[in-house]
């Protein structure tokens, strides 16, 4: 889950980024408006995280464009006024959901995978490979009766290639996907990520490496 988060409070933006990040999402941050529009031009992004009082172009901007120009990613409209009609108005200017700060990081949260589950086809509660059992809402992830203890960027990795239901994932897919604009596309950090899950995940291996091409679950 690829996150852009828009917040003209630095501290308060590089504080919400830390918690996302901890639950395993890749968070890009913008500072004002024309930053958004910039990254969202050349970024995909899941969900944008929008708050609504931006200095330069404002948040409603923001919004209308992206609904303008069709952008598939999601927008949760952050504000400090949180009346029915301040509501309203986002959700009129193309906002998929709408919180009033201030808020609990744990509604955050909840509030973006729920608004992100709408980006694609519906996937199980419960993502499932041969003995392998993960939960994205509790960020569990069980093999064979042993819990995994997983980073956060492990668990979005294995997240990522069990959604993806046996597809191969490129690894520049992932490395898109699931780190932020500031992972350099030259290192070996897929690599590395995946040769530590698969070591923490043990055996029989349950990932696969496609020569030239990626990764995908496999079944033993």
């Amino acid at each position: 889950m690829r996150i852009l988060l828009v917040e003209d409070h630095q501290e308060l933006a590089e504080t919400v980024a830390d918690v996302l990040r901890s639950e395993g999402m890749a968070v890009d941050v913008a500072l004002d408006g024309q930053a958004a529009l910039d990254r969202a031009a050349v970024n995909d992004y899941d969900v944008i995280v929008l708050d609504r009082d931006l200095p330069g172009v404002p948040g409603d901007e923001v919004c209308r464009s992206l609904a303008a120009g069709a952008s598939p990613a999601r927008v949760l409209m952050l504000t400090a006024a949180g009346s029915v009609e301040d509501r309203v108005d986002g959700l009129e200017l193309g906002a998929d959901d709408y919180l009033p700060k201030p808020f609990a990081f744990t509604e955050l949260v909840a509030r973006i995978r729920a608004v992100c589950r709408r980006c694609g086809p519906p996937l199980p509660a419960i993502l499932g490979c041969a003995d392998l059992r993960l939960d994205p809402a509790r960020r569990t992830a069980i093999r064979a009766g042993r819990r995994l203890a997983l980073s956060p960027k492990e668990f979005a990795v294995l997240e990522y290639l069990m959604a993806a239901g046996g597809r191969i994932v490129p690894a520049e897919e992932l490395l898109e996907r699931v780190w932020d604009e500031a992972a350099d596309p030259f290192t070996a950090t897929v690599k590395v990520t995946v040769g530590r899950l698969r070591a923490k995940l043990g055996g029989p291996p349950l990932i696969d490496t496609v020569r030239a091409g990626g990764y995908r679950m496999g079944r033993p």
